[in-house]
């Protein structure tokens, strides 16, 4: 028999749990191309070149784990090679190399700091434990600051050559 303070969480987490599926379906059920189109659309380019990188495994000196952690910096430069901002974040390996696929999969969240403020930006990296070139990925503007408060939009990654990628911010304000 569970002690009533252990039922009393596990309803309420529940009942936490349904109200926030109810809200994030009302929302995207209300999120149109109409609406989309009211706001500010804009794409910037970036190239980001690594400045720090600290990993931290679950199991030193031996093979990639689920929970191992990378913490990452990057300066951000404009088209013009000008410094425009700067990331910063950590990514968490959620999947270490499983039979069929040695590729490996990594929880990654980034916040971008530019003029006027920050971009916060989460998604899935798959691929990491791949040698070569780091793959492509794809994540979500999840928000931001300043003029940048009400931000949603993705950023495409791609590798350009060792510690520097370019990024596509396909933003909307």
């Amino acid at each position: 028999m569970r002690p009533i303070r252990a039922a009393s969480l596990g309803t309420a987490t529940a009942l936490v749990a349904l109200l926030a599926c109810a809200s994030a379906t009302s929302a995207v059920g209300s999120d149109t191309d109409s609406d989309r189109d009211k706001g500010k659309h804009q794409v910037l380019t970036l190239t980001g070149k690594l400045t720090q990188q600290t990993n931290f495994p679950v199991n030193p000196g031996g093979p990639a784990a689920q929970g191992d952690r990378t913490v990452v910096r990057s300066d951000l430069y404009d088209q013009d090679g000008k410094k425009v901002g700067e990331t910063g974040g950590f990514c968490t390996l959620t999947r270490a190399a499983v039979p069929g696929d040695s590729g490996g999969a990594e929880e990654c969240i980034v916040t971008y700091t530019l003029p006027g403020g920050q971009l916060t930006v989460q998604g899935m990296y798959f691929g990491i434990l791949n040698p070569g070139p780091r793959p492509s990925f794809d994540n979500a503007i999840t928000g931001g600051t300043g003029k940048y408060d009400r931000a949603r939009g993705s950023v495409h990654a791609d590798t350009i050559a060792p510690g520097e990628r370019r990024f596509t911010i396909d933003l909307y304000l």
